[in-house]
């Protein structure tokens, strides 16, 4: 598994508003949508292409189109869906399935509660897009259950990655042979005894849509 943290100014200044207990959810969806684009231009540098021919208003040029079938972006509901639009923008002729997975508080495993998604993936480049890489639990499932519908590779995209997360994926996916890249605004410290983040930016989903 490959792991990539984007080191660029502009990334690290809306991480650190996120990040802000003083930032209110409009301020906060506003700079994920921002800070997913970001991301999203490092996450899509293996994206396939096709060589193609254009006529410009004086002579010919070489260039590249996105290759077919387009990519599938995947977001992880709910906080997911917040990071959608930053994908979607960077990728507008991408496709879009859903996953509907939350984490059991008690054990700190994924439980799946909706799906959206092609039943057949084959030949198809997924990205899947979920705020926080914690225990690493919810993403191995949301990677595996692509797989196992035939998608070539996966890359994940996450504001925040903690250490034991990325170290779970490894583990579970050691021996898969699948190319899976994980690209991030920054790897924090450790995980607390809850299974959040430190330092983090506390909870994703509530800070962008407010506790329901």
């Amino acid at each position: 598994m490959e792991t990539l943290v984007v080191d660029h100014p502009l990334v690290a200044h809306k991480l650190t508003t996120l990040r802000d207990v003083r930032t209110d959810s409009p301020t906060f969806r506003r700079l994920a949508d921002e800070l997913v684009t970001l991301l999203a231009y490092e996450a899509t540098r293996d994206v396939r292409v096709i060589d193609v021919t254009v006529e410009t208003p004086v002579s010919p040029a070489h260039g590249v189109r996105l290759a077919k079938p387009h990519p599938l972006v995947v977001p992880i509901l709910r906080a997911g869906l917040g990071m959608l639009d930053g994908m979607t923008r960077l990728l507008p002729t991408a496709e879009v399935g859903f996953l509907g997975m939350i984490r059991n508080e008690s054990t700190l495993q994924a439980e799946t509660y909706a799906t959206r998604l092609p039943d057949d993936l084959s030949g198809r480049q997924c990205f899947v897009v979920d705020p926080m890489l914690a225990t690493g639990g919810t993403l191995a499932a949301a990677v595996r259950y692509l797989f196992d519908r035939g998608a070539v590779d996966v890359t994940a995209i996450c504001l925040l990655a903690a250490p034991e997360g990325l170290a779970y994926m490894d583990k579970v996916f050691a021996n898969s042979g699948k190319p899976i890249r994980v690209v991030t605004a920054a790897l924090d410290e450790r995980l607390n005894e809850n299974g959040y983040i430190v330092p983090g930016l506390g909870d994703a989903g509530d800070r962008l849509y407010g506790v329901v």
